[in-house]
């Protein structure tokens, strides 16, 4: 092919893979085509237009032997499988979630892409170019990766890696490519290319091996030479290629020649034919056993030239003349061998060893699909829980990814078992059977049915499908001569299988168990490994305790005489490391400082990194300090003593030596916090305003700096007042200069003081604002020298606290603010009484009537006796108790009292209209006391405010009430009420008790006091609230009252008999109480005065009496 045509093939091909590629995003749609790119006759630059793939190879291979070489092309396959890998999923149309990043902690991409050079070139080229601080990612402006690009580059990856698997396997077309690239590689396989296999027979064997096996050069595709064997003589039909006897596969390959299955496995275990495809020969004729002609065939044997069925075989070569003879078991071929070439991983695509169990790129096992690893993956433990090894079954801690024994990954399924090579037979010399276990394929000895190694219980106990024993019984010589006309068969391999295994199994449960015994005595396994290395046979956590202190100032001796060494000499010679009079050891140099001053911490930490070698520990040693050193010298330490001593200090801990370095330097900073002098204050018009500036943003914690230079101006302003801690607080609220100013000037409303809105204080239920000072002073009075309920706004005096829920809802806040501005003395006597306020709602709770003493009465009698003043009195009527009580309700009693209680009787009306008071709605304390005068009553225990004719509430702002709109105070009164009742004259309330039939008195009694009115009532006089007699003077006619009581006493007897003084209402009285209770009063059209007065009469008589009202009897 041309240089020409060759070029055009390519990009065809190229156009067409990138196109699937960039459609599709899977590597299995374009294998064929990477395949041919990278079987196409050009050089790299050529076929290559994106990668620099000469600069990766010669990176990643230059200065190295020949197995270093190999093993950076290894790492080189894995690299370039996890980078497709990344191009796949940029150009698969189902993106995984997080395709913008690529983390650089991810132990896949530490141990793959990041281990080669060039790695994170490609991923550049793919688009990760904003570098982050775990890894890299697309650019924010970046929303879909360039599908074509990606492909493009993609493909390369995929054919570059094709190239180098091919490489390494030795079945590259055009080695000649790589040969000033790696010619190690290249010469190493061209020589075992042209050797030839030779089959390990006896030595008087090998003079027919030329005769049998004659190279004879064979072209292949891309000009490579293949030796294939030739004859002689050519094989009769069926019979094998080499040995001669009969043949179950044929390669077409080898101009299509037949091989029995050992032949085959010796002849194409060579590389240039590892990757032959063979067919099975499909036998029209199956052959039959020799001796029954029934069975079909089990075993040849070539002793004594038997076709042998199973059950002939046993009973034939139990005879103990035949019981050596070589058999050769007969198994159905496979019509491909593929156990027998590379196979490729189904997950990602790699092709691998012929003998590779895992794959070397994503350690899958041979056998398994990508279908098999996600449903796997899917239903796979938590990763914190303990893992069983499917090989070795061995139990690992959750946290690791291989198994500590076999070192096989955690989601491998276990291996196949190989196919075993043919054996003389499945007896040996002393008679005894093996079988192989299914699980960790351990060769077992019968007649164990469990295996010893992963105590698994024998599949096959009967023994009848028992794999052939790897031993060989010796024979005799005459036995070992071959049959006239047989090919000679090469001798099985001797059974070092066996005890490679049990060699293992043992090396294995020792380590397992000196190192469970070390962990319980908190050592590490890295510790006991090289401890084990180091003690020869002894304990090692013994060793460790013992002798190790002494290895380590050792290493740091032999460290710090290999760097005097090396400043002695000259700079350009090799350090040399001498230990024990052994042979000096070369070394780079590994300049430190004069003096290294090393610790033991870092001794074990290079020692364990070495795995217990001695001499590479002193390397790594030195290694890491320069490498601490040139990071310190980086941070502008350049004092080398001074850092040795500081990293011997730490133990070589980086934190800890730069704490020791910044503590000198940090001195000063650390007296002027610490110190007993002040801080000086921020001083505004400071000529160093950046300072200023610096300081504000430190102590204070402002937002920016254009804050910081509003403090200053503000301060700089002149009559400023306020101090710097508000003008900071309110900078910090806003940047508006006139907002600040509003925030800095407020005046108290009580004090008229101006103050910052942070020293003000206002109650949740009102908008008004007072100091701190006049806030405490005023609660404080209050709670000292007031009611419970005058602990209101001082400015408003709201809220209306008369509301139940209003006040609940009020005084749980009013608690929160309390807290923190009152003496606790002041604080507590507040919680008290908010404790009375709260007991009073009981309604077992009880005023007494001779003291101010409450409590909660929680018996059922009448009689009750004050726990104060130990005075008794009724907890009904609240009336003084009198023996005449006993047995009577409180009507009775009181009916008695006025027929025979002379002073009762003297006292007149006077003592009925104190008998029948005023009793507070709230709290039941009932005052001996008339209703006449002003009717807004405070009741002194609880501070309720009431009207004493109807008992509804005051209102000291706008009430609940629909339609009332009234800000000030005020009560809403029923028509019955002496609100209203007390304007009407003595005549018309006499005239509707008449009318209503209820008797009423007009003259005194006898002996009562007729020159002036002896009712009790409540006065007001110099601000105090004051019980006095009334002193009017009394009219006749009035019973011995003054009209202001008898009216009192006229309307007590038209409540008590609940008496509807509408009856009397004139039209303009009617129309009034229509807008008061809000009825309709318009007239009709046609209606005449008596018939409108009527309906609204009618109206207003449907509106009910006041339901508070007194109503005694």
């Amino acid at each position: 092919m041309s240089s020409g045509s060759a070029s055009e093939q390519l990009e065809e091909v190229r156009r067409r893979a990138e196109s699937i590629l960039a459609s599709s995003g899977s590597a299995q749609d374009v294998k064929a085509e990477v395949q041919t790119m990278a079987s196409t006759p050009l050089p790299l630059p050529e076929k290559y237009r994106q990668l620099g793939v000469e600069t990766m190879l010669r990176e990643n291979t230059a200065g190295r032997n020949k197995q270093e070489v190999l093993d950076s092309l290894r790492r080189l396959v894995k690299a370039l499988s996890v980078l497709e890998k990344y191009g796949c999923n940029l150009t698969n149309p189902a993106r995984p979630k997080y395709w913008r990043n690529v983390k650089h902690n991810n132990p896949t991409f530490k141990r793959t892409v990041d281990s080669i050079e060039g790695g994170r070139r490609v991923l550049f080229l793919f688009g990760y170019t904003n570098q982050q601080i775990d890894g890299l990612s697309f650019p924010e402006e970046v929303t879909e990766p360039d599908a074509e690009k990606v492909a493009a580059l993609t493909l390369e990856v995929m054919t570059f890696r094709a190239e180098v698997d091919m490489v390494l396997q030795g079945t590259h077309p055009q080695p000649e490519f790589f040969k000033d690239i790696i010619p190690s590689v290249i010469q190493q396989d061209t020589l075992v290319s042209d050797a030839v296999p030779i089959l390990p027979v006896e030595e008087h064997q090998k003079k027919d091996i030329p005769q049998a096996l004659s190279p004879s050069p064979t072209q292949l595709q891309g000009g490579q030479q293949l030796l294939t064997p030739t004859t002689d003589d050519p094989p009769a039909v069926g019979d094998c290629n080499l040995c001669g006897g009969p043949s179950s596969l044929v390669c077409p390959s080898c101009e299509k020649k037949p091989f029995c299955d050992a032949c085959d496995d010796f002849f194409h275990r060579h590389p240039a034919r590892a990757n032959h495809k063979r067919d099975k020969i499909q036998n029209t004729k199956q052959e039959t056993c020799s001796i029954c002609g029934i069975s079909p065939v089990h075993a040849q044997c070539f002793t004594c030239a038997q076709s042998l069925c199973l059950n002939c075989d046993k009973l034939f070569h139990s005879h103990p003349d035949r019981k050596g003879h070589s058999r050769n078991v007969i198994t159905p071929a496979k019509t491909s061998s593929p156990s027998l070439s590379p196979w490729e991983c189904a997950h990602c695509t790699t092709v691998n060893e012929m003998r590779a169990v895992l794959c070397t790129t994503c350690e899958r096992p041979r056998l398994a699909t990508a279908a098999s690893n996600v449903q796997e993956s899917l239903v796979s433990v938590s990763p914190n829980t303990e893992w069983q090894c499917k090989s070795c079954t061995v139990m690992n801690q959750g946290s690791s990814i291989l198994c500590e024994v076999c070192e096989r990954p955690r989601l491998a399924t276990r291996p196949p078992a190989p196919s075993m090579l043919s054996s003389p037979g499945s007896l040996s010399e002393s008679g005894t059977k093996q079988w192989m276990c299914q699980f960790c394929t351990f060769e077992n000895t019968k007649p164990a049915l469990v295996c010893v190694m992963c105590n698994q219980p024998c599949k096959d106990p009967a023994g009848v499908s028992l794999p052939q024993s790897l031993q060989q019984t010796p024979t005799s010589a005459a036995k070992d001569q071959p049959q006239p006309g047989v090919k000679p068969k090469p001798k099985p391999r001797v059974g070092m299988e066996m005890k490679r295994q049990m060699m293992m199994r043992d090396d294995g449960l020792s380590l397992i168990n000196q190192i469970r015994e070390a962990e319980k005595r908190g050592v590490s396994p890295e510790e006991v490994y090289a401890a084990i290395c180091m003690s020869g046979g002894s304990n090692p956590c013994d060793w460790l305790t013992s002798e190790l202190p002494h290895l380590l100032d050792e290493i740091c001796a032999m460290a710090a005489s290999v760097q005097l060494n090396y400043k002695a000499g000259d700079s350009g010679t090799q350090l040399e490391v001498v230990r024990d009079g052994q042979e000096a050891e070369r070394s780079g140099p590994n300049d430190t400082g004069g003096g290294v001053k090393l610790s033991r911490a870092e001794a074990k930490l290079a020692w364990l990194a070495a795995g217990g070698d001695t001499q590479r520990a002193v390397r790594q040693l030195l290694r890491d300090r320069q490498f601490k050193m040139r990071e310190l010298h980086s941070l502008g330490f350049r004092d080398v003593l001074r850092c040795e001593e500081a990293l011997r200090q730490s133990g070589g801990e980086m934190r800890g030596a730069l704490s020791l370095l910044q503590r000198p330097l940090l001195e000063q900073f650390h007296q002027r916090i610490w110190g007993e002098q002040p801080e000086p204050p921020i001083d505004p018009k400071h000529p160093d305003k950046q300072r200023m500036c610096r300081r504000l943003l430190a102590l204070y914690e402002l937002p920016s700096w254009g804050r910081c230079e509003l403090v200053l101006s503000l301060l700089q302003e002149p009559d400023v007042t306020y101090s710097l801690e508000d003008v900071v607080h309110a900078v910090k609220e806003s940047p508006d200069k006139d907002f600040i100013r509003r925030l800095l000037n407020n005046e108290c409303p009580c004090c008229l003081c101006i103050f910052p809105r942070s020293k003000m204080q206002s109650l949740t239920s009102c908008q008004c604002s007072v100091c701190h000072e006049c806030f405490r002073q005023h609660f404080t009075i209050a709670v000292r020298d007031k009611h419970i309920r005058d602990m209101v706004c001082p400015v408003c005096s709201g809220p209306d606290i008369n509301d139940p829920e209003l006040m609940d809802s009020y005084f749980s806040t009013l608690d929160i603010q309390l807290r923190v501005c009152l003496e606790s003395d002041v604080y507590d006597l507040f919680h008290k009484k908010l404790t009375e306020q709260a007991l009073m709602k009981d309604p077992k709770f009880l005023w007494c009537y001779h003291c101010t003493y409450g409590f909660i009465n929680e018996g059922d009698q009448l009689k009750v006796t004050c726990l104060s003043c130990q005075k008794s009195f009724c907890a009904q009527c609240k009336k003084p108790w009198e023996p005449q009580h006993q047995d009577l309700s409180c009507e009775q009693f009181q009916q008695w009292k006025r027929e025979n209680d002379p002073e009762y009787q003297r006292q007149g009306l006077a003592g009925y209209l104190r008998d029948n008071g005023i009793t507070c709605p709230s709290c039941r304390f009932v005052y001996a006391l008339t209703k006449g005068g002003c009717m807004h009553f405070s009741c002194s225990q609880c501070r309720y405010q009431f009207c004493s004719g109807c008992n509804n509430p005051y209102h000291k702002t706008v009430c609940k009430t629909p339609q009332c709109n009234f800000p000030g105070l005020h009560a809403h009164h029923p028509r019955d009420c002496l609100f209203y009742l007390r304007d009407w004259e003595p005549p018309r309330l006499q005239h509707l008790l008449q009318k209503c039939g209820v008797e009423f008195n007009t003259d005194p009694s006898d002996g009562a006091q007729t020159d002036a009115c002896c009712v009790m009532e409540q006065k007001d006089e110099a601000g105090q609230q004051i019980d006095s007699p009334c002193g009017a003077q009394t009219q006749p006619g009035q019973a011995g009252l003054c009209e202001k009581h008898y009216r009192e006493y006229l309307v007590s007897l038209i409540n008590a008999h609940s008496l509807d003084p509408a009856l009397l209402y004139d039209l303009q009285e009617l129309t009034r109480a229509c807008d008061r209770h809000q009825v309709d009063k318009q007239k009709g059209e046609a209606e005449d005065d008596n018939a409108y007065h009527a309906r609204l009469l009618k109206k207003v008589m449907e509106v009910p009496l006041g339901e508070k009202v007194p109503r005694n009897k």
